[in-house]
């Protein structure tokens, strides 16, 4: 095992099973309007809001196609740090909420100054099985994991 003190990075890549997860969810979504006894202005006000979801959820969380997508993670001696071709680097305070499975790391975090909590779901299929296990155990065992960013 490493020492607290050695660095930690890795950089995910669109996780297939998310996507095909998503989709079956807003297919689920379509379906259940377009089976209720609704109004037509309710139905598409609805499908209207399938659509913008998708349209903001796809490039930022599942295709990591935006400027804006978190698509890295660092743990180095400052503390973790997120990545985003927007912003950089950014100091990050992980939430003990956060969520660390076998098949799935829900990471739920802070940047550095501000109050609103975000989150990351980390597939799998995302990253290199050795990379995803690597980043499981940082996440359990790490020492100073709930710190406040700096």
């Amino acid at each position: 095992m490493s020492s607290p003190s050695d660095g930690f990075d890795c950089q995910w890549q669109p996780s297939r099973q998310l996507l095909i997860c998503y989709a079956l969810i807003q297919g689920l979504a379509l379906l259940s309007l377009a089976l209720v006894d609704i109004p037509l202005w309710a139905l598409l006000l609805g499908i209207c809001f399938c659509v913008t979801h998708a349209a903001w959820v796809l490039p930022r969380h599942l295709l990591l196609s935006a400027p804006q997508a978190y698509r890295a993670l660092r743990c180095t001696a400052d503390g973790w740090q997120v990545h985003s071709a927007a912003q950089g680097w950014q100091a990050i305070e992980l939430h003990p909420d956060s969520l660390v499975l076998p098949m799935i790391v829900l990471l739920r975090f802070r940047l550095a100054g501000q109050r609103r909590v975000r989150s990351l779901c980390i597939a799998r299929d995302s990253l290199a099985r050795d990379q995803h296990r690597r980043l499981r155990v940082r996440l359990k065992f790490s020492r100073h994991r709930w710190a406040a960013a700096e």
